[in-house]
């Protein structure tokens, strides 16, 4: 049973005037507006996203099948495939697309197309990875929603910390560097471990079967408390079913990129607030499809989190949670 502790707003102010999007950009368009939402996980995994991103919609005044169309394209985890999805978008003529989950998504997304707009939410630096021109005027086609990642990266340590401060090695499980992003959430979770006096491993995983192995690693290694990092193939069920049986068999606390961890018995979890998704919808895309300039509309930064807390598996691991973290959390399960 999740009981809600409280929630945070995800609040955006956005400025800019609204123009006309020029309908000679975008060609010809179906009757019906078509948002075309491109995310690198799966749909079993988006429920509460997509779930808000629509409420966002509807408070926009566009609701799914009456006044505008969604179509959705899962990659399923699978960089290769983000490319082929977000042109199929294209063909289909999507009024806006929707690009959400990883750096990946969104560049995909950028690479299939220069004139339909496109906006994004996730935690890489957009300015960095040429998405947009500045955080302030984005410039081209391309606007949204960055979720901070070094700060994620540094609370993530910080709340592991404080929860199992005897913990003097953590370990960070890591999928590879096959992109920039992924170096750098490496990076920043080393450096906020040096920080606050900790040792810190990287274990990597290349697939499902490397899970054992690492695990072994880690408890060789003497690692007391372990994070897992924003990489898909950590959010496939199977995989992440794994590291929820391992992390108990082993009995190692553990913190984790997603909430979904913790309703399935992960200990706890720290990410931007889902809010985010709604924001997305009322502010961004809503407002494009009502004609705003996707150069005009500032990039945000997320500025409330989500931390989640299990309660039953942290009694299970001998923990007791601090007081100040039950009144940080935004969600305990018993």
């Amino acid at each position: 049973m999740a009981i809600h502790i409280g929630r945070r707003e995800f609040i955006f102010t956005l400025g800019g005037a609204a123009a006309a999007w020029p309908l000679a950009a975008r060609g010809q368009q179906p009757a019906m507006p078509v948002i075309g939402f491109l995310d690198i996980r799966s749909a079993a995994e988006n429920t509460r996203t997509v779930a808000e991103f629509r409420q966002g919609l509807a408070e926009a005044g566009y609701i799914e099948g009456r006044n505008v169309a969604i179509e959705y394209r899962w990659a399923e985890g699978r960089f290769d495939r983000l490319a082929a999805l977000a042109e199929d978008l294209v063909r289909r003529q999507a009024t806006v697309i929707v690009a959400t989950g990883a750096i990946g998504t969104a560049l995909a997304a950028k690479a299939a197309t220069s004139t339909i707009p496109i906006v994004f939410l996730n935690g890489s630096d957009p300015v960095k990875y040429g998405l947009v021109a500045s955080f302030n005027r984005p410039g081209g086609n391309v606007t949204g929603v960055n979720i901070r990642a070094i700060e994620i990266a540094n609370k993530r340590v910080q709340f592991l910390s404080e929860l199992v401060p005897q913990a003097t090695t953590i370990a960070y499980l890591s999928a590879g560097a096959r992109f920039l992003a992924f170096e750098e959430q490496k990076n920043n979770m080393l450096e906020a471990a040096h920080a606050l006096g900790r040792q810190a491993i990287v274990l990597e995983c290349r697939s499902g079967d490397d899970f054992e192995a690492v695990f072994a690693t880690l408890v060789e290694r003497g690692a007391g408390a372990f994070v897992v990092g924003v990489f898909p193939l950590f959010y496939e069920l199977r995989n992440r079913n794994k590291i929820l049986e391992l992390a108990s068999r082993h009995k190692i606390p553990g913190i984790y990129p997603h909430r979904m961890y913790v309703a399935a018995g992960g200990l706890m979890s720290y990410d931007a607030d889902v809010a985010a998704y709604r924001e997305v919808g009322l502010n961004y895309v809503g407002r494009i499809l009502r004609g705003a300039v996707p150069a005009e509309l500032p990039v945000q930064q997320a500025t409330k989190f989500s931390l989640a807390i299990n309660l039953k598996t942290a009694r299970g691991l001998g923990l007791a949670v601090p007081q100040t973290l039950l009144v940080a959390a935004n969600e305990v399960f018993e």
